[in-house]
């Protein structure tokens, strides 16, 4: 058994840790004092690429090309980057015990890191419907997302079966990505999910009702109210076919599972304070334990821009969350300090030639322009979400840099609404004397975002 001391690690091998590891390399770090421990074998990477480009059927993407920080335009870190940057990469390695008493950290095999100060990225590990004991649960060929050994493995599942049946169970991000990719590879698709509509955490109904009309249109069959019960396997344990609770059954060769994720906070879960699912951090993300940080999946932070604790799942967060948390530890160390911080959530995604970015929060009584009857080549339309007259979170599919950049500074902003005169109010929520049918002409988008630049 070997034990090693740093002055800082971070647990976890996430999109978080190669963000972190980036900051503490441009805020000065000297060889040896940092270490990143991991249980996945590949250096951090942008876990994004996986429900997109690595299950593309021409030219897919693949490791070295996707490691972090090329997600955000920066520099692509190989393990030969971390080598040469002085960065312990301790891959492929569980990490089993942790007692922050001791500032200590025990792996599988025996071996005990100690550290000065922690940085826990431990993300999230997705749901098994075996969780919840549905029957044949468990089958080969039911899949699920997020590290790039199950990239792979789907990726081969895929090629051994062209043209065979694919089942993808749940309707939000990973149900909507990867039935994209699948039906891209010529596989007939089949999307199973309980809720009313496709995305229901963000989406309002007509704008799934697009989404869902241009899946169709690619020959996406969409299964909605209901769930699956069960799974039926040949005798060699390969799933074959999907029972649903409303009696129906679906011819299966491949099944995609995407109903959620759980953070991994077990480790630490009776020795730091938890909350909303998360490990409770302040502004800065220190945990309430000292020179213990969390980031990413794991925090529960203070939103300061709604007042508010969140825990947000999402690899914009997870990037900027552990820049924070690093520039806290060396200001602290310098004897300065820096800003709170100060997120304004976002989300986005990709599939076929679809690309929405949404921004702020989906609160509030919500207008969608545009959606109804959007053109499914050259689609673009968007809503507000509009609370005690401000817009509060807005949403846009297929819009410019620059029309994203004005609709993030809208909802980080909160622009007052009330007041404005026509043509303000184009595709903003009507006042008393602007009906809702008149808010959509799409030819007035360019003077829309100019007037939202001049009011802010």
């Amino acid at each position: 058994m070997a034990e090693k001391s740093y002055k800082y690690i971070i647990l976890g091998g996430g999109v978080a840790a190669g963000y972190a590891a980036r900051e503490f390399v441009q805020q000065g770090l000297q060889a040896g004092e940092l270490a990143i421990i991991s249980k996945e074998p590949a250096a951090p990477y942008e876990r994004p690429a996986l429900s997109k480009a690595y299950l593309f059927p021409e030219s897919p993407a693949r490791l070295p090309g996707f490691h972090t920080c090329v997600g955000s335009g920066g520099e692509r870190q190989t393990p030969q980057w971390y080598s040469e940057k002085g960065i312990d990469l301790v891959l492929d390695t569980e990490v089993v015990e942790a007692s922050v008493a001791q500032k200590s950290l025990k792996t599988a095999s025996g071996d005990v890191y100690k550290y000065g100060a922690l940085i826990i990225a431990t993300g999230a590990t997705f749901i098994k419907l075996s969780d919840f004991g549905t029957p044949g649960a468990d089958a080969k060929g039911i899949y699920h997302l997020r590290e790039v050994e199950d990239a792979t493995a789907l990726y081969e599942a895929i090629k051994a079966n062209p043209n065979g049946n694919a089942v993808c169970v749940g309707g939000g991000y990973i149900g909507l990505e990867l039935a994209a990719v699948l039906n891209m590879n010529k596989m007939k698709v089949t999307m199973v999910y309980p809720e009313p509509f496709c995305m229901p955490r963000l989406f309002v109904s007509e704008i799934a009702a697009f989404y869902e009309g241009y899946y169709k249109e690619k020959g996406i069959e969409i299964v909605k109210g209901t769930v699956a019960s069960g799974f039926e396997s040949n005798e060699h344990g390969e799933v074959k076919v999907v029972k649903l609770k409303d009696g129906r059954e679906l011819p299966a060769d491949i099944v995609i599972v995407g109903v959620g994720a759980r953070p991994n906070i077990g480790l630490f879960k009776d020795q730091l304070t938890v909350e909303k699912g998360g490990f409770k951090v302040d502004g800065f993300f220190k945990t309430s334990a000292e020179n213990v940080y969390a980031v990413g999946d794991v925090a529960t932070f203070p939103l300061k821009l709604y007042n508010e604790l969140r825990r947000v799942e999402h690899v914009d967060h997870a990037r900027k969350s552990a820049i924070q948390a690093v520039q806290t530890i060396k200001a602290a160390e310098a004897g300065t300090s820096v800003e709170e911080y100060d997120y304004l959530p976002y989300f986005y995604s990709r599939a076929f030639s679809l690309s929405w970015q949404f921004y702020g929060d989906n609160v509030g009584d919500a207008v969608v322009w545009g959606a109804k009857g959007a053109d499914k080549v050259n689609a673009k339309f968007g809503a507000y979400w509009v609370k005690d007259g401000k817009v509060m979170g807005a949403f846009l599919e297929g819009g410019s840099a620059d029309e994203n950049k004005a609709l993030a500074t809208a909802a980080r902003n909160q622009v007052p609404v009330l007041g404005l005169d026509r043509q303000e109010l184009l595709f903003l929520p009507p006042s008393s004397t602007v009906q809702t049918n008149q808010c959509s002409p799409t030819n007035a988008l360019p003077t829309y975002y100019n007037t939202l630049k001049s009011r802010i």
